[in-house]
């Protein structure tokens, strides 16, 4: 089980160091805080696009 862990972290490691693997972190910082953003905006406007789509529903 140790050992096994020290292999995963090694690897990490490995990742963390290579120029792509850096890249890949920061791709994966973006997209978090993009899914941040997006989560905020939709608790912001949750009621108000409800009522939107309410609205557009019943002109149906």
């Amino acid at each position: 089980m140790l050992m096994m862990a020290a292999v995963r972290f090694s690897t990490f490691l490995r990742r963390v160091r290579d120029p792509r693997g850096q890249s890949m972190v920061e791709y994966a910082l973006i997209i978090a805080l993009i899914a941040v953003v997006v989560v905020g905006a939709v608790f912001a406007l949750g009621g108000k696009l409800g009522s939107v789509f309410d609205s557009i529903t019943n002109s149906l």
